[in-house]
């Protein structure tokens, strides 16, 4: 089973911008696609973004033009810029790839 860790996550203030990282352990990694939720504190679990084997990517309505994800197949890493943060990006964001899900990483949005 692939393991999936996040990290980047902290404390930023609205306008601010941050970089999470995905760092996925095994092989084959450049031929499947990746994917980021969030989850805010009472909420259900929401899709942002998606990044495919070739590098396409797909955003959700409420990060589209702010966040930008990019990958990084030699190291097994995907990226998740992003920037002009609002406080309702509040959230712990997680990556999914091969059915496997990382433990999340909490972005605080606060001023």
């Amino acid at each position: 089973q692939v393991q999936l860790v996040e990290s980047g996550g902290g404390l930023v203030q609205p306008g601010g911008s941050l970089r999470l990282s995905c760092a996925a352990s095994g092989s084959s990694f450049s031929i499947y696609g990746m994917a980021w939720y969030r989850q805010a504190p009472g909420k259900q679990r929401e899709y942002i973004a998606t990044i495919t084997s070739g590098g396409n990517t797909n955003y959700a309505d409420s990060v589209k033009g702010r966040f930008t994800l990019s990958r990084d197949n030699a190291k097994n890493t995907v990226y998740l810029q992003m920037k002009s943060l609002k406080l309702e990006d509040t959230a712990v964001y997680y990556c999914t790839h091969r059915g496997s899900w990382g433990q999340g990483t909490q972005v605080i949005v606060s001023s």
